[in-house]
């Protein structure tokens, strides 16, 4: 049965956001504490939103701040090239925003003829920041990531896995995932939309979901161990797992459908599945119990992942695309759910920018 939203909170956004439509194309979300961290998928940026609470419940994030990818890490084609952020990620001193990992398909718009839309069509597009995986140390005082901070004795700093290391040169010959780089992302190509991040004394884990491929209804995940580059610390390198290798690929039967995004949920995952190519639905929320733990299965069967909710979505608008645990504050302190979506149907927009669902999350 699809679920019904608890209640509604507004995201507002400042007028230059609005006016490169953050508002509308979000694509990821992450709590931290009082804050909340989005990313709309048309820039270079993400941006932190504050909690107003009345009476004990937060009513509304507002409070806006950017914060430039470009000004803290070396973007591969520069500071105002989009970077297709999907997935978002906060963990001990860090966040973590990583692009899409896709090639991109040129739409046909409504006033192509004929040539022009199968030409438009042909015109498959790389664009290089979409293939980064970015490290923000978060400066304690500021709550805001900065290219360097200061932690006792040690210097975090803000670091990018790109070019020669990226995540895809690495799965270049991946007998599964390597035959699909260079299929555009919409046509069942790879399209990463999720990174979540477990960390425990000290060694940290990153899983990064595929909304595409799907292959033959198993959706994949991937995870890795990001490391300090050894000569720049201000680059990344994927670091070795117990057997050596520097990735470990997980097949997770949902139904048909890949993955949206991420959210840790202590040792597990909470997995947002949606369709893999454009379509609106169905959307679920999976419960990946023990995700994150060592002897986590290379392949999930559907018992495994239990259905927490089914979402509901619209025909063409309305498109779920991120989740986040909120705060508690619920009926009883109820666990609850937060959804922020692309594409938000009229209904949805208010001034100053858009509501966000809030989901009940099943008692546990």
């Amino acid at each position: 049965m699809t679920s019904r939203p608890a209640r509604r909170v507004p995201l507002l956004f400042t007028e230059e956001s609005r006016a490169g439509d953050t508002h509308v194309n979000l694509s990821a979300v992450r709590h931290d504490g009082e804050h909340l961290w989005v990313a709309g998928d048309e820039t270079a940026t993400v941006e932190r939103l504050t909690a107003r609470v009345e009476d004990g419940a937060v009513v509304r994030y507002d409070r806006q701040v950017t914060v430039r990818l470009g000004e803290l890490v070396d973007l591969p084609a520069g500071p105002d090239e989009e970077a297709d952020v999907e997935g978002i990620a906060r963990a001990g001193d860090h966040l973590w925003a990583i692009g899409s990992h896709s090639l991109k398909r040129k739409r046909v718009r409504a006033h192509d003829d004929d040539r022009k839309a199968r030409r438009r069509l042909a015109r498959v597009v790389r664009e290089e920041n979409r293939f980064v995986l970015v490290r923000l140390p978060v400066d304690p005082a500021t709550g805001l990531p900065a290219r360097e901070v200061r932690r006792g004795e040690r210097t975090l700093t803000a670091a990018v896995l790109a070019g020669d290391d990226a995540l895809t040169a690495v799965l270049a010959d991946d007998d599964l995932l390597g035959p699909f780089l260079g299929i555009p992302s919409k046509d069942n190509g790879v399209d990463v939309e999720g990174v979540a991040v477990h960390e425990t004394h000290g060694e940290l884990r990153l899983y990064v979901g595929f909304r595409g491929p799907v292959l033959r209804g198993w959706a994949v995940l991937v995870e890795v161990r990001p490391r300090t580059h050894p000569h720049d610390p201000h680059r990344l390198r994927l670091g070795r797992l117990e057997d050596g290798a520097r990735y470990r690929l997980h097949l997770l039967d949902l139904g048909g459908l890949g993955i949206r995004d991420l959210c840790p949920d202590g040792d597990d995952l909470l997995v947002l599945a949606g369709p893999s190519m454009s379509l609106s639905g169905p959307v679920r929320v999976h419960r990946w119990t023990g995700a994150a733990r060592t002897d986590a299965a290379d392949v999930v069967r559907a018992g495994e992942l239990p259905v927490e909710l089914e979402l509901p979505h619209g025909d063409g608008v309305d498109h779920p695309e991120g989740i986040a645990l909120a705060p508690a504050d619920g009926p009883g302190g109820r666990r609850q759910l937060l959804v922020v979506l692309d594409s938000p149907a009229p209904g949805r927009h208010v001034p100053g920018g858009m509501l966000a669902d809030v989901h009940d999350l099943p008692g546990r």
